[in-house]
């Protein structure tokens, strides 16, 4: 089980591909930066209560950060 809030990009994609079994597929990606980026969308603004805005941004570039992997295996995987 990972730690309960992740601190790093590794410990937070272990924790939602492996412990919350959740594929980061592009367009969930893109729907949860979609959401996360909208300071007053309710679910943001439950989660900025939760975790506070600084988590939110870590959050965000994460998320940036695992869809730029998501496209960059996709264009490998095109050119092989």
């Amino acid at each position: 089980m990972s730690a309960i809030i992740p601190e790093t990009f590794e410990e937070w994609r272990h924790c939602i591909e492996h412990d919350c079994s959740i594929v980061l597929t592009s367009e969930f990606i893109a729907t949860r930066l979609t959401i996360l980026r909208k300071p007053q969308h309710e679910e943001t603004q439950r989660f900025i209560r939760y975790y506070g805005e600084a988590h939110r941004q870590r959050i965000i570039h994460w998320f940036e950060h695992a869809l730029n992997d998501t496209q960059s295996a996709r264009t490998t995987l095109s050119i092989s």
